[in-house]
Formats: structure tokens, sequence, C-alpha cells
């Protein structure tokens, strides 16, 4: 658990609106509320996972109007009335009375965003939102009130090879990590893969990420550990 008496912040704002994105659908669909899960992530929701770092997305109201973008543009899980581009990697963010979101990185605008207004992808710049995982869990209902309790665990980088190389650098000695493994826990597109090899041999890590095939008989490391700090 969160010691307490690390608790610094007293700032905050509201939920605005909740979204789920159902598993094998790229559409969001308004919900009433959600039911966030402590460790794996939004009931029902694509991106529940206990080794991800991007369980839940928090999109500002503000990006909306001041792009004039469609309702769901973003893929947002909570719609907020907070700049999310000024929230820091490590801030933890309590939802209502129960629920404690670990803020990991800002989400990186993709093309993909093109699709519902040209060219949105490259003016959004860092105000695409920020990803989190679940310290605790709960029922968040538009109208929550938000606090910011501070910086107070470790980050996680913006830069996606930042990201490689802290998953790297936690690889317990004499195991692997495939590729799509690599990918999951850096919290990256699989399409990444393909920058893998040249990557992890730039940082040193040759023979220890690799292809799927190449891991079959070999010690591979799922990721268990990596986010041990959500226990506080």
């Amino acid at each position: 658990m969160i010691d307490e008496h690390l608790i610094t912040g007293a700032g905050g704002g509201q939920v605005l609106a909740l979204a789920l994105r159902a598993p094998h659908s790229a559409a969001s669909t308004l919900v009433a509320q959600l039911d966030a899960i402590a460790g794996t992530g939004i009931d029902g929701d694509r991106h529940a996972d206990p080794l991800s770092p991007r369980q839940v997305l928090l999109a500002s109201a503000a990006v909306y109007a001041d792009l004039a973008l469609p309702a769901h543009t973003l893929g947002e899980n909570l719609l907020v009335d907070l700049d999310t581009a000024q929230l820091a990697s490590g801030t933890v963010l309590q939802i209502g009375d129960a629920v404690r979101l670990r803020l990991m990185f800002q989400c990186e605008a993709c093309g993909h965003l093109d699709a519902f207004q040209a060219g949105v992808s490259g003016r959004i710049g860092r105000r695409r939102g920020v990803l989190a995982r679940v310290l605790a869990g709960g029922i968040v209902r538009p109208g929550d009130r938000i606090r910011d309790l501070g910086r107070i665990l470790p980050a996680w980088d913006d830069d996606w090879r930042a990201r490689v190389a802290q998953v790297l650098r936690a690889l317990p000695d004499g195991m692997v990590l495939s590729y799509a493994q690599l990918a999951r826990l850096a919290g990256v597109q699989s399409s990444y893969c393909r920058a893998f090899p040249r990557l992890v041999k730039g940082l040193g890590y040759a023979g220890k990420a690799v292809p799927a095939q190449a891991a079959v008989g070999l010690r591979c490391w799922q990721g268990e550990g990596l986010f041990d700090d959500d226990a506080g």
C-alpha cells in the first residue's frame, strides 16, 4: 500500500465522462460507470492486462474543444477536466473515494487519429492523453472528484525506446524476452517489433530479446515483478 505520509498533492479535477473499449473492438462506448480492478485495469476493457503499463487512458476535455474532435476520437476511458499533458509520470491520482491510478507515460499520437480528422495526429502533440495502471480498484462515475496525490512512485519515460531499455534492465539473469512480450511490457504497439533487433543490439542486450520462434525452449521472462512498485 502507498504510505499516506508520502501524499503531498492537493490539486485535482473531475471526471466528466467514461467510455469502455470492448475486446476485439476499436470503438469506444459511453458508459455510466467503470469498474477499475487493482493491478488489471478496467473490467471488460480491451486494455485490461496485469502486465501492461497502459491499462487506462485519461484525456482532457479541453483537447476535444480546442481541436473540434468527434466524441471518443482519443479512445479515452476517463474524460477529465485536467490538462493531462502536464501530469507527470509517477503521479498517483485518486478518483472518488477508492480508486487510485498510477500515471505511467504520455500516450503517443498515432496516425489512426487522422481517420477522425485529417492531420490531427500532427497537431495534437503531447495532448493525446496519459496512460495509467490501477493501484486501487472500485467504481468510477462521472462527477467523481480527482485528487492529485503527488509524484510518489517511480517514473516511466515518454520515449518508447527508453521504456524498452528499462524493461531490458529488469530482465532476470539467465532469461530471455520475446519481442512480443517486450512490446507488451514497454507499452508499445506490436508493429514496433520491427525496430527491436537493431535497438536491442544497440542497447547492449543482443540475444536477450528474440523473436518468438527463437525463444522456444529457452527460459522466457513474462514480466513478473516489473510493476511491483504498484504496491507502494
